[in-house]
């Protein structure tokens, strides 16, 4: 599922970085002087968007020799993106490529150490990620996390059914929503329905109606472990999500408790990827 940008977001990001040219480079006069771009990691990394970086770089005129598929964990000191090309292109190229990796790559070193986590303590535990990322970032968010092996959550309103208090506010509660439960699966047979529960009494109460998944809201990994039993006593074809609060810390704790599923959002909010670019010129016969 790693899929690539289309290449109008990459001649955004250029755009949006070069949009007249390189003063800098003009004025001094190197621009057709040959060179090459190194790029390095300086700490354990799963890369993402190295793809998106190096075709960005070909747009700006360099040719790419090295290029590290997205998704590959790397220690420190390891080169994984080379280009050559003149000082003009590689200028142009230079910044906007390490920003994209240092953001996709952060990004997605945070979700492999999660999923990582996760999984020690329980491996057939599912990580996914919510539609919380910043405005305008999605693809790239989503690629990051699908590289640390986590996947989302849903993508966007229109491809899933999740059910939250504040859509059942709108019925007369809870308790009334459940009681259509068969007649929304009429509706919509190949969806699953999702419900979100914010204290015990209503995760029970949920795993009684017939849904498909039971997502339990700020809920602790202690209070998840009691649950987790009763809700598959009533219901054992249910699965059961934990979300609301889970980090690095505490994953652990929360796949330990049984359920099927983690949903979070922390990765999208943190360090990025700590990544050097190095720049030099060729040596001229």
């Amino acid at each position: 599922m790693l899929h690539c940008l289309p290449d109008s977001d990459i001649e955004r990001f250029l755009e949006e970085d070069v949009p007249y040219g390189d003063l800098t480079t003009t004025l001094l006069g190197i621009g057709d002087r040959p060179g090459s771009l190194t790029f390095t990691t300086r700490e354990e990394t799963t890369l993402c968007c190295c793809e998106e970086a190096a075709r960005l770089l070909e747009k700006c005129g360099a040719s790419v020799v090295r290029c590290t598929p997205s998704g590959t964990r790397l220690p420190p000191g390891r080169e994984f993106l080379v280009a050559h090309g003149s000082a003009r292109a590689l200028h142009h190229g230079w910044k906007v490529a390490l920003n994209l990796l240092e953001y996709a790559s952060g990004i997605a070193t945070r979700t492999r150490r999660l999923v990582d986590n996760a999984r020690a303590a329980n491996p057939s535990i599912c990580v996914v990620t919510t539609r919380k990322s910043f405005p305008g970032a999605k693809k790239v968010s989503i690629k990051a996390i699908v590289a640390g092996r986590a996947l989302p959550h849903r993508l966007g309103l229109s491809e899933s059914i999740l059910v939250f208090k504040q859509h059942t506010a709108f019925v007369g509660g809870l308790a009334v929503f459940l009681e259509s439960v068969d007649t929304l699966r009429r509706q919509a047979p190949e969806q699953r329905i999702i419900v979100e529960a914010e204290s015990m009494a209503e995760a029970l109460a949920i795993a009684g109606s017939g849904a498909d998944i039971v997502q339990l809201d700020k809920l602790s990994p202690a209070e998840l472990a009691g649950l987790v039993p009763q809700i598959r006593a009533i219901n054992p074809a249910i699965k059961i999500s934990a979300a609301g609060g889970v980090n690095e810390g505490n994953i652990g704790s929360y796949a330990a408790a049984g359920v099927d599923l983690i949903v979070l959002s922390s990765v999208y909010f943190g360090k990025p990827a700590d990544i050097a670019a190095s720049m030099t010129p060729s040596e001229t016969p």
